[in-house]
């Protein structure tokens, strides 16, 4: 058995994963995000070890079968602080964050985007660690000044379990990295003018590095000290492996609090005329990497619209099926995160909208609308990270069927949803055994799947409506431009 924990946004989840790709015991604790004015989102890192070790105990309470390992993943991007023993130095900043909006859209503006772009591959946003290393270089530059790790919430926590500074290749990808070389490229820190906290970034580990659970990690988990302990990669990979995206060409699609989509690949040319926009990730396979377009749409944008029209989750599938395709010629854009959108483009001062409104339109048409921009917006981003294989699916937003099958008819594939519910936790399970030399048959893991097929009988009306979606943005760019 390998213990896989999932330290994500909103909560921490723990499950006991088989060799079969199964979990068989669970507990998850929700995380608090500390807002304020000006687009603050953070959170407290004892708060955010509370909940791991909360899980960690009652899932192993009992347990007399031996683990193999713990395997780590969870949210990345943000900027967590903390000096040589691990403590914070401030708050961590959250990947939601948007105070650095204004500072992303003068780099854009002056051409710094487009230069890290064309140094790495990937785009700046605010709640990327360019952005928010600038921001408190100006704002805050004697928190910097007693941090000894400008990392991220995985290796924040590994730091604590194990008491080794570290940092996946994944997490570090952006946006500094030469994916190729898993080195840090000065000339784009200089760009973004946090040279001078270079030394701050931990070097990355090497690929299928194991660590040892330390007597402080001991103490805090409850379990052997020098048990094994992998960190990474982080949340939105370890969910493409969990699901089942094995091969370059094959993807994922990710319906969390955000909406990350992703394709593996072997090919990392850099397009200079492309969008500064979305992440090459290194991989476990030195060969391979994971090009990412992580939408800031997602669950968060349904659940808003749910609570705008007095209704919740529970009522999702029950209003899905009231509004039709096309959703009575409602059309909306999905971009409601403070913190604009990052995915398949940059644009800090994005927003939400709903268009084609009139008194004959009900609640389940608003609702409706909003759930066909977010299955578009994935569309978007899957063509955008170069999707030509089989597409994989997992996260709390296909927990509504009718939803699922929205993704399935927007995008015109087959959707493969894995039947295991802790699939970031799975995924980490799977690079771990693959770390400990004792890797697991995928080709079965892959199989343990349900099929979500795109109805041919719609694939004309949604064709449309992703046509009519592409020129909202197109419109929309302009307007947030001006």
């Amino acid at each position: 058995m390998i213990l896989g924990v999932d330290i994500g946004t909103s909560v921490t989840k723990a499950a006991l994963i088989g060799r079969d790709g199964r979990s068989v015991r669970s507990a998850s604790r929700p995380s608090e995000l500390l807002r304020g004015p000006g687009g603050v989102v953070e959170q407290e890192l004892d708060a955010v070890l509370a909940s791991v070790v909360s899980v960690v105990r009652e899932v192993t309470a009992g347990q007399d079968q031996p683990l193999d390992a713990i395997a780590l993943t969870g949210q990345g991007d943000g900027l967590w602080l903390r000096d040589d023993l691990g403590r914070a130095t401030r708050r961590p900043i959250s990947w939601m964050d948007g105070r650095a909006a204004d500072r992303v859209e003068r780099w854009r503006t002056d051409g710094v985007l487009d230069r890290v772009h064309a140094l790495t591959g990937s785009g700046v946003f605010p709640g990327s660690h360019a952005a928010l290393l600038a921001h408190l270089g100006e704002h805050e530059p004697e928190v910097l000044a007693r941090s000894a790790v400008a990392g991220y919430c995985i290796d924040a926590v590994l730091q604590r379990l194990t008491g080794v500074i570290s940092v996946d290749a994944s997490d570090a990808s952006l946006p500094f990295l030469d994916v190729r070389t898993r080195t840090y490229v000065d000339e784009a820190l200089d760009a973004c003018g946090v040279l001078p906290w270079r030394g701050l970034l931990p070097e990355p580990a090497a690929p299928g590095r194991v660590f040892a659970l330390s007597a402080g990690g001991s103490r805090l988990l409850g379990l052997p000290e020098g048990l094994p302990v992998t960190a990474g990669p982080y949340d939105v990979m370890a969910c493409g492996i969990g699901a089942g995206a094995r091969e370059p060409g094959q993807g994922t699609v990710v319906v969390g609090t955000t909406l990350s989509c992703q394709a593996l690949t072997q090919d990392t040319t850099i397009d200079p005329d492309g969008e500064p926009a979305g992440m090459w990730l290194c991989t476990p396979d030195p060969g391979t990497w994971l090009r990412t377009m992580p939408s800031m749409a997602g669950t968060a944008a349904i659940a808003h619209a749910l609570s705008v029209v007095g209704a919740g989750t529970a009522d999702l599938q029950r209003l899905l099926e009231e509004s039709g395709p096309g959703a009575s010629g409602v059309r909306a854009l999905p971009f409601v995160s403070g913190a604009g959108e990052r995915a398949p483009f940059v644009e800090p001062r994005a927003t939400g909208q709903l268009l084609g409104v009139t008194l004959a339109n009900g609640p389940a048409d608003l609702v409706r609308a909003m759930c066909e921009s977010v299955a578009y917006a994935a569309r978007h981003c899957l063509e955008a990270a170069g999707l030509d294989g089989e597409l994989s699916g997992c996260g709390g937003g296909l927990g509504t069927e009718a939803f699922a099958q929205l993704i399935a008819d927007a995008t015109g594939r087959t959707l493969h949803v894995p039947h295991e519910e802790f699939v970031g936790a799975r995924g980490a399970a799977a690079v771990a055994w693959a770390a400990l030399g004792d890797p697991v048959d995928a080709d079965a893991w892959a199989a343990d799947r349900r099929a979500i097929t795109p109805r041919q009988d719609l694939r004309d009306q949604y064709e449309a409506g992703y046509e009519r979606y592409r020129a909202d943005v197109r419109e929309a760019r302009q307007r947030w431009s001006a």
